[in-house]
């Protein structure tokens, strides 16, 4: 099973790392920086990713923006416990099936 935790609880983070290398990944998908700040700034389940290839600590995040719209992102944190930021890696709006499968799991 993989650990579920909550960026409110577990995280102190003062801010979003924003820069030429992870924002034009994330606007691709048509995802607003307010959006992803939103929702990582609310209580979305947060996952461990599950590739191991990486040197970085990476999570992924199931949430809804105000619109109701659920958005998948990947993201990491970076500084130390008093300065901590987190910097989005990806984002991209949850087709359908995967609206469905979420669903489905936080209602057991």
């Amino acid at each position: 099973m993989t650990n579920v935790i909550t960026i409110a609880t577990s995280w102190v983070v003062t801010g979003f790392q924003w820069d030429d290398g992870n924002w034009p990944k994330c606007a691709k998908h048509g995802v607003s920086k307010a959006e992803i700040e939103e929702v990582l700034s609310g209580e979305p389940t947060v996952l461990a990713d599950r590739s191991n290839i990486l040197a970085e600590a990476r999570f992924n995040v199931v949430g809804q923006n105000a619109a109701g719209r659920y958005l998948f992102i990947v993201f990491t944190l970076r500084g130390g416990n008093d300065d901590r930021v987190i910097r989005p890696i990806s984002a991209r709006h949850m087709h359908a099936k995967e609206v469905e499968r979420y669903e489905q799991h936080i209602q057991r």
